[in-house]
This record gives C-alpha cells, structure tokens and sequence, in this order.
C-alpha cells in the first residue's frame, strides 16, 4: 500500500477485506491512521463492484481464495486523478492478489509438509486425525467446526471419531455420536466428490443446485437450543478399495464462507489423509495382534505356572476322598472326621475355582475396551490368578491401595493386562523368593501407580533396552512385556518411568490419566 500510495501521491490509502457473513469490510491497514473513510461504498464495492465512489477517490479489487476478499483505495484532494489511473491501480491490485495467492500455496506446503512428518512419527490415530482437521482449519479458515466419520465392517451408521470445534473452547460433545446412513446418502457418498452444502432459508441445498441435500441433513446434527448451526459445509467422502468409509467434513457459520478454491484444497487434502488414516489403521491392527499374542504368551505362562498349584490342590483331595470311601465301605465313618475331611476338600476346590475362574476371566477379556478401568478390581483379577504362585516361591505380597483412588481413564482389561506383566516380570526376578509391592496415590489428575520388587534387578548398560520390542534377558521370554506396557500407557495418555539396581530389585512407576468426573459417573 505504501508503494502505491506513493506512486499515485494519494493522499490517504486504505486496504481492507470483507469475510462471509460479516455485514462491514474491516481496515487491514490506512494511512493516515486517523483517515476518515466512508466504508459503505468500499463495502458496496468488495460486494458487488458497484458502487457510489466519490470524485477523489479510485479502487480496485483484491482477490483471494478464487473470489472478492477485498479492496485497496487511494483518496487525493489538491486535484483529480488522471484518466486511466485507475487501470494502473488495478494492475497493482492484480500483483497484490497473485502475492497473497502464492504465499497461500506455500502455506499450503507447509501444512502438508508438517501433516507427512506426523505421519511418519507414526502418531496414534486420534492424534492423527487432529492434525488432519488442524491443517484444515489453517488453510481454510473454517469458523465453525471439522469432523471426521467413520464406520467399520458392515455397519452403514457413521461414527464421529474427532471433532475440532472453531466457535467455542469446549470439547466436542459428539465422540462416539452415531449417524444412520439411507440409501439415498449412500448413492450420494459413493460418488466420490468433494461436495460444498449452503443452507439457504433453513434449508439445505448444493452448490450446484443438485438434490444432494440428504447429506448434508444428515451431518446437520447441531439444532439443539444454544448451539451455533452451520451455514455451510464441504464434505469428502474417505475411500478405500472396500469402499467408502468415512466422511471428512468442514463447516462455517456464513454461507458463502466455501468455494472452489477450499474445496481443492480438501480434494488435495483428502488422497493424503486417507492414506495416513489406512496406515495409521493398520498399525492399531497390528498393535492390538500384538498384544493379543502377548497375552496369549502370558496365559500360557501363567498355566504353566499354576499347574503346581492345581496339582497341590487335587493331590491333597485325593487321599481323603480315598480314605473316606473306605470308612464308608466298612462302616466306620465318624461325623466329626467325616466334616473336617469335607472341609478341607471344599477349600481345595475353592482354590482350583478361584485360579481357573480368574484366568477365564482374564481371558475373556481381551477385547481392549475403552473408557474407565477400577484400578482395585484390576488389582484383585490380576491377584487371582497368581497369588498362590507368589506364595510358593516365597514372595511376601505388600498392597497399598486407598480406596478414594479414582477411576483410571483406559479400558479394563487394559490395566490388567499391565499389571499381570509387571507382576509376572517380579515373580520371575525374585525365584527365592522376596518382597513386591504395589501401591498407588493420586498426584494432580494422576494416579500413580508403583510396582517394587527387591530382586536380581537390571543392570545400568541394560536399563535403557528393556523397553524395546523383542528384547529379552530371559532365556524363555520374548521380549514384549514391557514394550506392550508402554504401548498401552501410550494409548491412555500416561507414561511408565522404570528404576533398578542390579541386586536391589527393580521399581516401576506408571502414570495414568484419571477418568473425568463425566465418564467416571
């Protein structure tokens, strides 16, 4: 503005810009800064073209994003412009649009630039999909919300799996929300366009006046009293070979806010962010394998070794039974002797029940849930199955869990799982025997969680390792526990900090979110 406002020797200058839905242009910057401007022609002009211009004043339009964002005015008073300035101030205007057209286009090289590293950093796929819809946000300016949808298998409701909201600092209240598919969306989705919706008199319509407007219906689900409703929204249905699985939509509050130019960049947008979504997906398949045969190594371990303990259990019972029928047989059954023998083999079966029923438990819940883990129930299922097994080898077991503990923010099993690979991880370090210890306090929206053992430890040159998938100082193991351990930790939010001393024994500390009040309740 300066160049050209020197140039023409105008007198005062002024750039500004209009955005959609907003009823006066706004000065991005005037000279002087006291300037009195009329801005009503200038506004009528950034609309329309036309407008009531004063004598002493020339304008030209800015354009960016593909259509009117705004105007540059000069104003000179001590005598009229020449004929044919305004031509010349055009040509200034025209090298102004194509700056703000190239310095977009390398934004838009960086967000994708910054989207492929996260890729790359192999980000969990709730993280991914929000720098996704971030990057979105950055090049597009959406005002009211980004969402992604997806549906798994068979299932033709759309799930909301994340969800960025522009008009308040709330989080998104619609995780897990379900969207009922028709078959009219669905021909509409298959497709495989990038659709832009304006909602015009409460009704919705496609910009090209085509009947699509079932979709955006459908993705029009803020109607409830104090919610900001969309005015306009671009939807790109996310494909694979299978098929369509998911929808990325972005929405404003102004109709006209979208245009060709944002639905490019969501087209662009869209190749790229599918592929890291399937990537992404692939890995948590992977991941959840993988723990799954963890926890198939683990139950195997664990059946190997409480078979001592079932083996002592059944092995007193049969004696007695035995001797109980041969009193029976020769008629020399004595009540007293006959309740004694009874309760004993009641307690040995009770014992064979409470180990087999907490490994079948255990087992059963290996679908990894999501939302609030109990850390004491945890605790107590884990105990189950192993309590007997630590006492064999003569391992004094130390628990210090208060009971206002709150709810842990992760699944169930989850939180077992973790436990029954750091307590397996003791039992092994201390074969004759020794102390374990687990106990937790509560720490600034934390629980913390802390499992000792004084056994062999780890040395230092190993400490570092331990984490590592498949590395192992075990001749029989293979290397996953602790990896699995911080992986789950990862998914929660919560991290693991390990400690030991070869000869002292080992400490781990686990960090792990608290569960909302909300989703606790």
């Amino acid at each position: 503005m300066r160049v050209t406002r020197e140039h023409f020797q105008a007198e005062a200058a002024v750039i500004a810009t209009m955005k959609p839905g907003q009823p006066e242009s706004d000065p991005v910057i005037q000279w002087p800064r006291a300037g009195n401007w009329d801005y009503r022609f200038i506004d009528q002009f950034i609309r329309t073209r036309q407008a009531n211009i004063p004598a002493d004043t020339i304008l030209a339009p800015i354009k960016r994003y593909g259509r009117p964002w705004g105007a540059i005015a000069l104003r000179r008073t001590s005598r009229p412009f020449e004929p044919g300035t305004w031509r010349w101030l055009h040509r200034a205007s025209a090298l102004a649009s194509e700056a703000l057209a190239s310095i977009d286009r390398e934004r838009m090289i960086d967000v994708r630039d910054r989207l492929d590293k996260k890729i790359m950093e192999q980000l969990r796929p709730k993280d991914l999909f929000y720098q996704i819809l971030d990057g979105l946000r950055s090049l597009t300016g959406y005002d009211h919300s980004s969402t992604l949808l997806f549906r798994e298998g068979d299932d033709a409701a759309f799930t909301i799996v994340a969800e960025q909201i522009a008009w308040t600092k709330g989080k998104s209240r619609r995780i897990g929300q379900k969207l009922n598919s028709t078959d009219d969306v669905e021909r509409i989705v298959q497709r495989g366009e990038v659709l832009g919706f304006e909602r015009i008199d409460d009704t919705w319509r496609e910009r090209r006046w085509l009947p699509l407007h079932q979709l955006a219906e459908l993705l029009d689900y803020n109607r409830e009293p104090g919610l900001e409703r969309e005015s306009a929204m671009l939807v790109a249905p996310i494909a694979s070979k299978g098929g369509v699985f998911g929808l990325l939509k972005i929405a404003s509050r102004h109709a006209g806010s979208f245009g060709r130019y944002e639905a490019d960049l969501v087209e662009r947008f869209r190749s790229q962010a599918t592929i890291a979504i399937l990537n992404s997906q692939r890995t948590e398949f992977l991941h959840t394998r993988l723990v799954e045969a963890e926890k198939k190594h683990a139950m195997a371990d664990l059946a190997r070794g409480v078979a001592h303990d079932v083996n002592n259990a059944l092995g007193s019972v049969v004696p007695i039974v035995q001797a109980m029928r041969e009193e029976a047989s020769n008629g020399q059954i004595e009540p007293e002797v006959f309740v004694t023998d009874l309760k004993q083999i009641e307690t040995s079966l009770l014992t064979c029940r409470r180990i087999f029923g907490g490994m079948l438990s255990f087992a059963r819940s290996g679908h990894r849930t999501t939302g609030v883990a109990d850390l004491h129930a945890a605790v107590a299922a884990t105990l189950t199955i192993m309590r007997d097994g630590l006492e064999r080898r003569g391992i004094v077991l130390n628990l210090d869990i208060p009971t206002s503990l709150p709810l842990l923010a992760g699944g169930q099993s989850d939180v077992e799982q973790v436990l029954l690979n750091l307590i397996t991880n003791a039992r092994d370090a201390m074969p004759s025997g020794g102390r374990l210890r687990i106990g937790a306090t509560r720490s600034d929206g934390l629980v913390e969680v802390v499992v000792t053992d004084t056994g062999e430890g780890i040395p230092q040159e190993l400490l570092s390792r331990v984490q590592e998938p498949f590395f192992t100082t075990r001749s029989a193991g293979n290397g996953l526990g602790l990896s699995i351990v911080r992986s789950i930790l990862w998914e929660m939010n919560g991290r693991m900090e390990l400690e030991s001393e070869p000869g002292q024994g080992t400490s781990v500390k686990l960090l792990i979110p608290a569960a909302p009040t909300e989703a606790a309740r």
